[in-house]
């Protein structure tokens, strides 16, 4: 809290945070807060950092500090946008550096600048630019038979089921797909739920827009990860594809993992 430090401290204040997701919520921003990213798994692979902030961030302006200089990432007009997602490349594996400059304050209400953040391999997020891109799981490719028999080994959910709805995005770049789930193999946190009403299981994943996902029948295996509470298509086989892949690497005794 901002109200917490004396009038006398620094005007800046630091925070190391050491995980390679997580969050921070600074309520009452005063002056300003440099974050420390430092994960204790640091290694060359965490080489992209994404943020999301809360629907409610005000307060305060959020930059990147490269080379000694600062560089805009979230504005507190931007911040208002639950579902900006800002990513930018990390350049050194030792760790990331955000800087919060509070905004000036007219008044002693209540204001709180929160965001999540997550630090990810190059390989999940895609583009030489990545202030604007949306989180990259998706490659807008179909995975091989052994992406597809590691990804219902590692993956944050994998569930069985049929493409409801389809819905773009444009100003975010982002499709949603909606599910209807007939099983739930695997799942991380509750995104895929049972409605009250009609106790059919579904559940909406998120994919690039670039993607072109479109609706198509039959059953498919859905499977991918989760980024900021949300589910992102990975690969999505028909089920009746992953089905014969499956049986022919069991047969094989080429399977990573039981299912």
């Amino acid at each position: 809290s901002g109200l917490s430090w004396e009038r006398g401290s620094r005007a800046v204040e630091q925070v190391h945070l050491r995980c390679t997701e997580g969050s921070l919520e600074w309520v009452y921003p005063a002056r300003a807060l440099r974050v420390l990213l430092e994960p204790n798994l640091a290694s060359a692979q965490h080489t992209t950092v994404c943020i999301k902030p809360a629907s409610d961030f005000q307060g305060a302006s959020i930059y990147v500090e490269r080379a000694g200089q600062l560089h805009l990432v979230l504005s507190e007009a931007e911040g208002a946008r639950p579902q900006h997602v800002s990513c930018f490349s990390a350049h050194t594996p030792q760790g990331v550096a955000l800087f919060l400059q509070a905004s000036p304050q007219r008044d002693i209400s209540r204001r709180t600048a929160s965001f999540q953040y997550e630090l990810l391999s190059n390989q999940s997020a895609a583009g030489p630019d990545f202030k604007n891109m949306a989180l990259v799981e998706a490659m807008c490719r179909p995975c091989d038979n052994v992406e597809l028999l590691m990804a219902i080994c590692s993956s944050d959910f994998v569930v069985k089921g049929s493409i409801r709805n389809v819905s773009h995005d444009s100003e975010n770049h982002m499709s949603q797909v909606d599910v209807s789930v007939q099983k739930v193999y695997r799942q991380k946190n509750r995104i895929f739920q049972q409605e009250e009403g009609s106790g059919e299981w579904r559940g909406p994943i998120r994919t690039l827009l670039q993607c072109k996902v479109k609706k198509g029948g039959g059953d498919f295996l859905f499977t991918g990860n989760e980024h900021f509470g949300e589910a992102w298509l990975g690969c999505a086989p028909r089920f009746k594809d992953f089905t014969l892949v499956y049986q022919a690497a069991r047969e094989r005794g080429a399977n990573p993992c039981e299912f």
